[in-house]
């Protein structure tokens, strides 16, 4: 299920969320003050191309100050997104899922410093 359910994802899902943060991780890497937000972005990217079989741990007060002002600039935006993504997902039984998947990325989009992946 673990594969099959990746390669769903990146085919309707993943494939292009992952672009849209490389590419913002990218843009953010570009200034100094920007490489702890654009390596975050990278993180995202990865989880968000095969997000069955990993797991992602929070751990806010490893860096508090970082994940507020990452909340405040972009967080809540990209949870409420994969909130919305998910709640989509979840109207079929089917697609749970996938809304499963895009819970467990809203949760780490709004607090990336600190997380773990496994």
């Amino acid at each position: 299920m673990k594969t099959i359910g990746n390669i769903l994802w990146f085919v309707f899902t993943g494939g292009i969320s992952a672009l849209f943060y490389l590419l913002a991780g990218l843009v953010l890497c570009v200034t100094l003050i920007g490489i702890p937000f654009g390596l975050q972005c990278f993180k995202l990217a990865r989880l968000v191309v095969w997000p069955f079989g990993h797991d992602a741990f929070l751990h806010f007060d490893r860096h508090p100050i970082a994940n507020i002002i990452w909340i405040l600039l972009a967080g809540w935006e990209l949870a409420v997104g994969f909130l919305v993504a998910g709640g989509l997902w979840c109207i079929t039984v089917v697609g749970i899922p996938f809304g499963v998947q895009c819970f467990k990325l809203m949760q780490l989009s709004f607090m990336p410093f600190g997380a773990e992946i496994r």
